[in-house]
């Protein structure tokens, strides 16, 4: 399988719900500046963030998207906002109260894999709530154990999840989460509260170092989520359901670097459970019991993004075009 052999239908900001308001998805994190140092010795400011990646790929793709963050209003800050609003991304209200903008500083080996140092600081904008029409949050990363931000993070999945389906990953930053240990009850609890996970191989790694990432997942899905995926870069993805495991291959690319390409295989996912009606809290018992048919389209679909976002420089995900050729 290519990248080009995935077929996406059109898609928008999809109907109205009862009360009439459009139905989109919020997504609760950090938006920042990438400082990326090159294996070649070149420096770039490029805007960034987990939790913006994964609401940059969301827009890109067409889908109505709400980005709850914490950005300054400050020259970085602008640069940030002008990148997620040309693909579509909509701050909501308070997202500009930081003093100042975020910084992560990301170091590229030869290979194009990321190490990162941050400057951050993280809240959650007073009065964000859970509007109507919210099929889904995604939330994760720095954003759900950094405070003061992180226990308004969990309080605002709590006050959602009666309502709407919560997709959650760890995605771990050990230069801001400290000892894993002291991380992991958080991260559980998330898991816990959480209908989709998706984690990477390099987290459950440093999270419990020594394991068996797949085993990891079992263990994280008797927790409660209907689907836990774990990533392994290069060399695909394995879901976990009760009805048991699905893998797929990824495809075969020259990677320029790895900035993002978790964060827009993210965003894939939650573009396809939406396409595939799986979103809000009224399809949870159908997302339980989802086909290994409808699965594994969606983790090609997952792969597909990734592929195209490492084979360019930065977080820069595809659009959904770009996905529409065999």
């Amino acid at each position: 399988m290519t990248y080009t052999d995935i077929v996406v239908t059109p898609a928008g900001s999809g109907p109205l719900d009862p009360a009439g308001q459009s139905q989109h998805v919020l997504v609760v994190g950090e938006a920042l500046v990438d400082v990326v140092h090159r294996a070649d010795g070149s420096v770039e400011e490029l805007p960034g963030g987990s939790l913006a990646n994964v609401a940059l790929t969301l827009g890109r793709l067409g889908r109505d998207v709400r980005l709850v963050t914490w950005l300054g209003r400050d020259d970085r800050g602008a640069a940030v906002q002008e990148w997620l609003e040309d693909s579509g991304v909509t701050l909501t209200p308070g997202s500009t109260q930081a003093l100042s903008t975020s910084v992560a500083t990301a170091r590229l080996d030869e290979h194009g894999a990321a190490t990162y140092e941050f400057e951050l600081e993280w809240d959650v904008p007073s009065g964000a709530t859970i509007a109507p029409g919210t099929l889904a949050l995604h939330t994760g990363s720095i954003a759900a154990v950094l405070e003061p931000g992180a226990s308004a993070v969990r309080d605002l999945v709590k006050a959602a999840r009666p309502t709407t389906t919560i997709t959650y990953d760890p995605n771990a930053r050990p230069a801001l989460m400290g000892d894993p240990a002291l991380a992991k009850p958080r991260i559980e609890e998330l898991v816990s509260l959480a209908d989709v996970v998706k984690v990477s191989d390099e987290d459950i790694a440093w999270l419990v170092p020594g394991s068996d990432p797949v085993a990891v997942a079992r263990h994280w899905l008797a927790l409660g989520p209907a689907v836990v995926i774990v990533t392994f870069g290069g060399e695909g993805a394995v879901a976990v359901t009760e009805a048991g495991e699905q893998r797929v291959a990824a495809p075969r690319v020259d990677v320029v670097d790895t900035v993002g390409a978790g964060d827009s295989f993210m965003g894939a996912l939650v573009d396809g459970l939406w396409e595939a009606g799986l979103l809000g809290a009224g399809r949870r018992a159908a997302l339980r019991a989802i086909d290994a048919g409808t699965l594994a389209s969606l983790l090609e679909r997952c792969v597909a993004v990734a592929a195209i976002t490492v084979s360019r420089a930065g977080a820069n995900p595809p659009r959904r075009a770009d996905l529409s050729v065999r």
